[in-house]
């Protein structure tokens, strides 16, 4: 069967079990834009830019753990993605980007948008291509979904000329897979009966949860290794939901913005478990003193993240479900009281006034969501990046981790918006409730237009201070209060809103927060809840850049 290049790529994703695809139309993918019109299986959804196609690919991708999958044009369309593509590295998400390019015979000479974007992306992407055969076209497309997934997951990018797009080529089946029994690479037995013995003599321990535990599908196991021995559990960012918020192991949040029992606890720890973290400067502090008298023990399918920040003692590298399920059964119930008596009393120190409700306050107000969780499961937090994103993680207690999304290593601002769009379009059936600051909400908020257009509601909660709070924040502690560019002129969020065809109202009293969440619920189109809080309020606790990770600074340091 004879097939153009832009039919075959749309049967491939087909193929592949993509159901919607995200994206800008341009000049070098006329012809890919040409065959979707007529595809069957496959929805395009246009934004408003191409930075918002990605970052919607990315929440797809993240809350179901499916490959997602993002089209632009050449030049500026593929330059536009990149900011989405490092997110989506950093975060180790699954995604295809397919960029269109000039055609072959103009590459190399500085033609009309064209732009090396392989070049450009190589060092944020786990693989890419640029396609200089019509025939190769459909073997990179599906060696790309099966890189973004195999191993550590990725980003892929194949970028294909217009010429080939138009070429006749003709059609391959795949391949069937030969039935031979997939090798899953773990640790040695040696090692293994190591890291079992150090936990089992294990005096004061701590297990860390990262993002690896989600992407591996490990979460039944770490819960199970947690509840065997008793151990104490705290999580990184990425981290969050694999162990319930509320489970009375779980300490919360561990690094810059972590809670004190779980700071405390992880520097005062004589073995520390590290399931699926590259243990970043914003979780360790200080590297030198992190890794103090403690012995680590780090599983990771990557072995470059071994030893990259902190000496790891014992490397469990390979499928972190299988060296999990190695560990459980090698491990005993451990007797820790003494242990959880000193962690108990760290976390009585940590101030909690700011949630009592005495006034309206970030963290208040995302208890009151912890409320709404309990009575509906399927709900999907999505956040951008900033005090909000902090206070979430604070104070959000959830209990699957694909319930949460949000952007770690980029931290990438404007991210939150478009993300719940993908994750609303993957999950439909499902509560998207996406969180932002005033700043982020400025830089993809646009996109609520987006979700008007392809129906597609959710809840957006905006917090509004009036600046950039993360930045002001830094600049009161450490800048001696100069607020250069961080204070924000007033903007009608609602009537911006409104303006793109969504709902919305302002909260400016706690009283006011229950009767806005119930319209939202029952909105049919997006709704936008503008929570009105101080500018003065900070994310406490928090830990200076560089400090050692239990030196907190004190709220009131100006």
């Amino acid at each position: 069967m004879k097939l153009s290049g832009a039919q075959a790529i749309v049967r491939v994703l087909e193929e592949l079990g993509t159901e919607v695809v995200f994206g800008y139309p341009g000049g070098q993918v006329i012809p890919l834009y040409d065959a979707l019109y007529d595809a069957k299986k496959l929805r395009n959804i246009l934004t408003a830019h191409e930075q918002g196609a990605i970052h919607a690919a990315d929440g797809y991708s993240r809350s179901t753990g499916k490959v997602g999958v993002c089209i632009a044009t050449s030049g500026p369309g593929a330059t536009n993605i990149v900011t989405g593509i490092a997110t989506a590295y950093l975060d180790s998400v699954p995604l295809v980007a397919i960029t269109g390019q000039v055609a072959v015979s103009n590459l190399g000479r500085d033609s009309f948008q064209e732009i090396d974007i392989v070049g450009v992306t190589l060092p944020i992407t786990k693989h890419n291509v640029q396609v200089r055969k019509a025939r190769d076209i459909i073997p990179a497309l599906r060696e790309a979904f099966r890189i973004a997934k195999e191993g550590r997951p990725g980003p892929v990018l194949v970028d294909i000329p217009s010429s080939l797009q138009l070429e006749q080529i003709d059609w391959e089946e795949a391949l069937p897979v030969a039935q031979v029994e997939k090798v899953i690479t773990s640790a040695s037995d040696k090692v293994i009966e190591a890291a079992v013995a150090t936990i089992n003599n294990a005096k004061q321990p701590v297990f860390l949860i990262g993002g690896g535990s989600v992407h591996s599908g490990s979460e039944a196991e770490v819960i199970e290794l947690a509840k065997k021995t008793g151990i104490p559990v705290v999580h990184t960012l990425m981290g969050i939901g694999v162990l319930p918020g509320w489970d009375e192991q779980n300490l919360g949040m561990t690094g810059m913005h972590g809670h004190i029992a779980a700071n405390k606890a992880v520097s005062n720890a004589d073995v520390l478990i590290v399931a699926g973290s590259r243990l970043s400067e914003r979780v360790t502090g200080d590297r030198n003193t992190y890794l103090g008298k403690k012995t680590i023990i780090q599983l990771d399918i990557d072995p470059s993240e071994v030893d990259k920040n902190v000496f790891t003692s014992l490397a469990l590298v390979g499928d972190m479900k299988t060296n999990l399920r190695k560990l459980i059964d090698g491990v005993q119930k451990l007797d820790l009281e003494h242990w959880w008596h000193a962690i108990r009393a760290w976390d009585a120190t940590e101030d909690r006034s700011n949630q009592d409700g005495s006034r309206l306050t970030a963290p208040w107000t995302i208890k009151q969501l912890n409320a709404m969780y309990q009575k509906n499961k399927d709900m999907v937090f999505v956040t951008d990046v900033g005090q909000h994103q902090m206070w979430t993680a604070q104070y959000l207690e959830i209990d699957w981790a694909r319930n949460i999304l949000s952007s770690g290593g980029c931290g990438t601002m404007g991210f939150g918006l478009p993300a719940a769009i993908g994750a609303k379009l993957a999950r439909p059936n499902a509560q998207v409730v996406h969180i932002c600051g005033d700043g982020g909400f400025k830089m993809t908020g646009v996109e609520l237009y987006t979700a008007v257009t392809e129906k597609t509601p959710f809840i957006s909660i905006v917090f509004n201070n009036s600046c950039l709070g993360m930045v002001r924040q830094w600049q009161q502690v450490f800048y001696n209060e100069r607020y250069s560019s961080t204070l924000l002129p007033e903007f009608d969020f609602i009537g911006f809103a409104k303006s793109c065809g969504a709902d919305g109202v302002t909260v400016r009293e706690c009283s006011e927060l229950a009767d806005a969440l119930e319209r939202a619920q029952k909105s049919d189109k997006p709704f936008l809840i503008e929570v009105v809080i101080d500018k003065a309020d900070l994310v406490m606790p928090m830990v200076a850049p560089g400090a050692k990770i239990d030196d907190f600074v004190e709220a009131n340091k100006k």
